[in-house]
């Protein structure tokens, strides 16, 4: 009897999917006996401590005699186990989304904060997202928490979009956005920056957040019989829109948002498909004064957001070499301004310039 051979693949299609669920759930569940070993290991150390201050380091050598092929059992990961269960003290806490991180991500989150809110809003961002630690620990530093949620955002999205499209397209705005991988130059213009973004566009699609896909830059409208170019299009996978992005290498001028408005238009009269959702537009600038940007957004008619961007100021190092320390300036001003006695034994003194 021959194979159907749509049907056989068909069925090794499922049958692989279901053999890799049941992979992920069971390492998914190890971890999070892991994680819940940790913390119980944690309530312990600190429950003891009573015992003195050696008593972590004697915890670690006991436990790697009873156990001299167990992994994990360190000083200084005993230390960790100990923070956890301090900053997570009610066993409640341990569910989704800590208890699905790995002990490496949840190291790297007590490392750069010791907030419990700040904590669980990454550990949520690290499973949606699928960050590696080197990512998450990037996103820290930059502070990603503060820039999406507690700074100040500039958007008509409630008024111009629906619930919950408004509530999400917020979320994803973030201010400043960070490029630190284009380096800053006081005469650096908007083509340049774009340039930048899109050599590096894995880093770009970083930091513009989840589910940004990259259409094209210079990205060719025919309106009318004028030639027009958006700057960036991008295809937002989780909000289903197109997403605009306007360039500007100074500040926010009111007629930008105009401008985004009509591209707006043009994109969601020619590109967006029935099933998409409004297309948005975010106007990145240099400098923002936020009020400014509200009352220029007031009456636009399309969802718009503005926010600043900031780029490095790295110096590269074979620069930094040339470029003289602290103590060079300061014996050279030493040199040029030297104190001696006046030539006429008077007592005076004088300075030669």
């Amino acid at each position: 009897m021959l194979i159907n051979s749509n049907e056989y693949f068909q069925a090794l299609e499922r049958i692989k999917e279901q053999i890799l669920s049941a992979q992920y759930r069971a390492v998914l569940g190890v971890n999070r006996e892991q994680i819940l070993l940790y913390w119980n290991i944690g309530r312990v150390i600190i429950d003891s401590s009573s015992y003195g201050s050696r008593f972590i380091e004697n915890l670690a050598r006991d436990v790697k005699l009873e156990f001299p092929d167990a992994k994990g059992y360190s000083v200084r990961n005993l230390r960790y186990m100990r923070k956890f269960a301090e900053l997570f003290d009610d066993i409640e806490n341990l569910q989704a989304p800590l208890a699905d991180l790995t002990w490496y991500h949840l190291q790297a989150l007590m490392d750069k904060t010791s907030s419990r809110e700040v904590i669980l809003w990454y550990a949520v961002k690290v499973l949606e997202n699928g960050w590696s630690r080197n990512i998450l620990v990037h996103q820290i530093e930059t502070d990603l928490y503060k820039r999406q949620t507690v700074a100040g955002k500039a958007a008509n999205f409630k008024r111009t979009l629906p619930s919950p499209q408004s509530e999400l397209a917020t979320e994803t705005l973030k201010n400043p956005y960070v490029f630190d991988f284009i380096e800053v130059r006081e005469d650096i213009i908007e083509r340049e920056i774009e340039s930048e973004l899109i050599a590096n566009i894995a880093k770009t699609l970083l930091e513009l957040g989840t589910g940004f896909a990259f259409i094209g830059n210079q990205y060719h409208l025919t309106v009318g019989n004028e030639d027009y170019y958006v700057d960036l299009l991008f295809y937002n996978t989780r909000l289903r829109c197109y997403v605009v992005v306007e360039l500007k290498a100074g500040k926010f001028r009111p007629e930008y948002a105009g401008k985004l408005n009509f591209y707006l238009s043009a994109v969601d009269d020619m590109l967006r498909h029935e099933s998409d959702n409004p297309s948005i537009g975010i106007l990145l600038c240099k400098e923002r004064d936020r009020l400014t940007a509200e009352y220029a957004l007031r009456d636009i008619n399309k969802p718009i957001g503005v926010s600043e961007y900031r780029l490095s100021d790295f110096v590269p190092q074979e620069l930094a070499d040339t470029l003289p320390s602290a103590e060079d300036i300061e014996k050279r001003i030493k040199g040029k301004y030297e104190i001696k006695e006046d030539d006429g034994g008077s007592g005076a003194i004088g300075v030669d310039v």
